[in-house]
């Protein structure tokens, strides 16, 4: 394993690194204000949901790591603290990327990239039409994290109005994931895009409190064809079943069979149950993958 002490890398190299490592970061596509009335609007990974109450995002406009200036973003929030957060998907990300360019004070990058400006209802920057989800905030603090190029600056960001667009809406009014069509930063130019079958649900620990990994009895847990992941479903069940559960179970045809195939040969028993158990769990059928696992143990 490479052992990398930073004190010996540049900030360049150091923010490739971490950036890279530290992935995939949603985007924020900020607009902003002056005291003038110039609108900005500048894209941010160093970005996520911080706080639900009261409701608050944090972004960093961070220092530029080759000289140390600082961002129009950062500027206009310090003489107008409200701005606007636009969610990123896939339709919108070239624009938002070309919204990144260093563009002079002054001008307008809904211009430059092509995005429709929406008048806002409670802040004075605009909202971007494009986006899915828009959220209304003011600024109520900006933490500096020091002067030296590619330092942060945390914008705290409390939502005040959220504006979702009903085609990313399902039938209960809720937002539906697969809807979003998310997009992430990676490192360099690198993006990731969420899309449909990218995803997957990992049920939340279980509210009675999960056995552990520790529980499982030790076949289980050193098996060679289970994962740290399929051990953590079946550390998510709130206890082990009971040898009348098992014995039940054990009758199933498709258990049966396995356990009639391999009497005298418990290797292959184990490795049989094993494989069987691993595809339930990949079908989240954590529960009979555990009395399968169990069948032989009774």
């Amino acid at each position: 394993m490479l052992t990398i002490d930073i004190t010996k890398l540049t900030t360049i190299e150091l923010q490739n690194y971490l950036q890279y490592a530290v992935a995939p970061r949603p985007i924020c596509l900020a607009s902003t204000i002056d005291a003038e009335g110039n609108v900005n609007l500048s894209p941010f990974s160093f970005f996520n949901l911080f706080s639900t109450n009261p409701p608050v995002c944090i972004f960093s406009p961070s220092r530029r790591a080759r000289d140390g200036s600082t961002k129009h973003s950062l500027k206009n929030i310090l003489e107008v603290p409200e701005c606007v957060i636009n969610i990123v998907h896939y339709e919108m990300v070239h624009q938002q990327s070309l919204s990144s360019v260093e563009y002079p004070k002054g001008t307008n990058e809904f211009i430059k990239s092509g995005f429709m400006a929406v008048p806002s209802q409670m802040v004075k920057p605009p909202r971007v039409a494009e986006s899915f989800v828009q959220m209304e905030c003011v600024v109520t603090q900006v933490i500096s994290l020091g002067d030296k190029p590619g330092a942060g600056n945390l914008v705290l960001a409390e939502i005040k109005l959220m504006h979702i667009a009903e085609q990313v809406l399902d039938a209960e009014g809720k937002i539906d994931q697969q809807k979003m069509d998310h997009v992430a930063r990676l490192g360099g130019d690198w993006y990731c895009r969420v899309a449909p079958e990218n995803l997957f649900k990992v049920p939340k620990p279980n509210r009675n409190i999960g056995m552990g990994v520790d529980a499982l009895p030790y076949a289980i847990r050193n098996s060679k064809i289970l994962t740290g992941n399929n051990l953590g479903q079946l550390g998510n069940l709130e206890q082990l079943p009971d040898d009348a559960a098992i014995a039940v179970y054990a009758q199933r045809p498709e258990i049966k069979e396995i356990m009639d195939a391999t009497i005298g040969d418990s290797t292959t028993r184990e490795l049989q149950l094993h494989l069987r158990a691993k595809q339930l769990l990949e079908e989240d059928q954590v529960e009979e993958a555990l009395l399968t696992l169990m069948a032989d143990m009774i």
